[in-house]
């Protein structure tokens, strides 16, 4: 009994000790950006003006010079999704808002279908690019959060509250829309597409109550133009386009292979599908989770670093469905958490951040050969008998 007791206060002490980690880090993240003032808080101002400007029916996606500020890239829903931490003074909101980034992918990790072990682990896989992304005032770990809800509700049966988090996802950053794989997943297709249809119809209106049809049906065209020419921009960014794409183009100098890299990751997701006997494996479904996950970063012209909480929270899936960990499978991780993660810190050699991660775009390698790894076992492995940690 007193060893039982004793290995129940462990297990209770490491997850609190995580979750401490989690939330301490997320803490001193946005808190240390908030102490230095507005000149660093100035995505989460962009977020801030375009629920006013949606209200004043002013254009969300007009640089103002005056206000110094970046372009606003994501959908008019947004302006609803911003809408409570724009009503708050502004340090209050902005300190609220990454608070709640960083809490709602801990709850998507939380409501896997693994063990706590399990969990605790991708969280700390996960940790350092969950506070960059927080100190960058981004909203990628509620980007995360969506696809990962979106599967667990799929895989649940819950298709109705799947698809919604789907519909989020891909009318504030088109990233969400990855979720509309899961469908194949589903137990109740027709009842799949008619929720998706349902909640797109919703969501696409609800920000008509804070402004008017006409202005928010012009702003998604707006979006859409928007988007066209950033992703033209981003193929020449040396801080932006830290893809599989970007990585090559500064290495090889070329940007003509964009097009069949992204026609062989196209064809990569689709093969699996193929595999039928396959379908109804939890361990194949969280491995495609992953592979989605990793893939709609390192395959985006848009990627940048705080936008790599989305891919390492995959690698984290990845890594605990591996039996055994093989000495190739930690070095791999190893490798992403140094080349992909710390390399964002201040913590990484500076002359080799400077000279050689961010010019050739190598953020992104580690997760690309994790992405390989994935796609091979989703087109080989025999998950019928693979248990879930």
């Amino acid at each position: 009994m007193n060893l039982l007791t004793k290995k129940i206060r462990i297990y209770k002490w490491d997850i609190s000790f995580v979750t401490l980690i989690w939330f301490l880090l997320a803490l001193i993240g946005v808190l240390l950006k908030i102490r230095l003032g507005r000149d660093q808080i100035g995505n989460y101002l962009i977020y801030e003006n375009v629920f006013w400007n949606a209200i004043h029916q002013i254009n969300l996606y007009y640089v103002d010079p005056a206000l110094h500020l970046g372009s606003y890239l994501y959908g008019p829903l947004f302006s609803i999704i911003i809408a409570p931490f724009s009503l708050l003074p502004t340090s209050l909101g902005c300190f609220l808002w990454n608070i709640a980034n960083a809490f709602f992918l801990f709850l998507a990790i939380r409501k896997l279908p693994v063990s706590h072990k399990a969990q605790n682990i991708i969280l700390l896989i996960s940790v350092l690019e969950m506070m960059t992304s927080v100190q960058n005032m981004q909203i990628n770990c509620f980007i995360a959060g969506l696809i990962i809800f979106s599967f667990i509700f799929v895989q649940k049966g819950k298709d109705f509250w799947a698809t919604l988090f789907i519909a989020i996802g891909f009318l504030v950053k088109v990233y969400g829309i990855v979720g509309i794989a899961f469908f194949l997943f589903s137990r109740h297709k027709i009842n799949f597409i008619l929720s998706f249809i349902f909640w797109l119809i919703i969501l696409i209106c609800l920000p008509m109550l804070i402004s008017s049809p006409s202005f928010v049906l012009h702003s998604y065209a707006d979006w859409y133009y928007t988007l066209i020419v950033k992703d033209n921009a981003n193929t020449f960014s040396d801080m932006q386009n830290i893809s599989v794409m970007g990585m090559l183009r500064h290495i090889f100098n070329t940007e003509h292979l964009n097009l069949y890299i992204i026609i062989t990751a196209a064809l990569v997701y689709a093969l699996p599908f193929l595999r039928i006997s396959q379908l109804k494996n939890i361990g194949f479904r969280m491995s495609y989770l992953a592979l989605a996950l990793i893939g709609v970063v390192i395959f985006s012209s848009s990627a940048e670093s705080p936008t790599y909480i989305i891919a390492v929270s995959g690698v984290g899936i990845w890594y605990i469905l591996q039996k055994p960990k093989d000495w190739p499978i930690v070095l791999l991780l190893i490798f992403t958490l140094l080349l992909t993660s710390v390399s964002s810190t201040d913590f990484f050699p500076r002359f080799l951040k400077l000279n050689y991660i961010q010019p050739f775009s190598l953020k992104a390698l580690p997760c690309f050969l994790v992405w390989l790894v994935l796609a091979f076992q989703l087109l080989m492995k025999n998950f019928k008998d693979v248990k879930i940690p």
